[in-house]
C-alpha cells in the first residue's frame, strides 16, 4: 500500500510548483483542502480513459484536493491553465493523516473513479486491487473497504448527491488567487 502526500514533494516530473493548504471546518466540508499549482515541468501528464485522452498535468495546471475529516476517500480536482475542469479523480484510501509539517497524506487502496467534464465515470485498477489482495499486501478487509467505499461513491455520483464536484468548481474561483488561499476579509 501506497502513502500518498498532498505536496506531491517526490514527484520528479514537475521543476516548479507550488502547494497551499488549509484545513476547513464548515456545513459542506470539514477536512484539509489542498491546491497544487504546476509552473514548471519536464513533459506534460497524458492519460486515457474509453476513447478519450487527456492532458491532466501541465504548465499552469492546479490540482484541487479535498481530504474529508472521517472519510475513506481522496477528491482532486484537476483544472488546466485556465481554470477549467478537466476531470476529478477519487481514490479510495485505508486511512489519512497530516505530516508534522502539516502535509496531509493518504493510504492508498489502489481502486479508483474518475469523472470527466463531460460526465463519463471510469472505475480504474479493479486489477491492481485484486493483485493487492492475492499477494497480501492489503487484508480482506481493505479490499472489503476499498470496493464498498467505491460503490458508495459511484451511487452517489449517480444518484447527483456527490457534493464535491460543484463544490471544487466554486472553489477554485472563490477561494484562490496565484496559487494561493485568498486572504480573509
Amino acid at each position: 500500500m501506497k502513502r500518498k502526500f498532498g505536496d506531491r514533494a517526490n514527484w520528479r516530473r514537475i521543476s516548479r510548483r507550488r502547494f497551499a493548504c488549509r484545513y476547513v471546518e464548515s456545513d459542506a466540508f470539514t477536512g484539509y483542502i489542498t491546491l497544487y499549482t504546476i509552473y514548471n515541468l519536464k513533459e506534460p501528464l497524458w492519460k486515457h480513459y474509453g476513447n478519450h485522452t487527456y492532458r491532466i498535468a501541465d504548465k499552469g495546471y492546479s490540482w484541487l484536493q479535498y481530504f474529508p475529516k472521517n472519510s475513506h476517500y481522496i477528491i482532486t480536482a484537476m483544472f488546466d491553465e485556465r481554470q477549467e475542469i478537466i476531470q476529478w479523480y477519487i481514490d479510495t484510501c485505508k486511512t489519512q493523516g497530516v505530516t508534522e509539517q502539516g502535509v496531509p497524506w493518504f493510504d492508498d487502496l489502489y481502486l479508483d473513479i474518475v469523472v470527466l467534464r463531460n460526465g463519463e465515470v471510469f472505475l480504474l485498477d479493479e486489477d491492481e486491487l485484486e493483485d493487492a489482495l492475492a499477494r497480501g499486501v492489503i487484508t480482506q478487509d481493505d479490499y472489503m473497504l476499498a470496493t464498498v467505499t467505491a460503490r458508495e461513491v459511484l451511487n452517489d455520483i449517480k444518484a447527483h448527491k456527490f457534493p464535491y464536484f460543484l463544490m471544487s468548481l466554486d472553489h477554485r474561483k472563490r477561494l484562490f488567487e496565484n496559487g494561493e488561499f485568498r486572504r480573509r476579509t
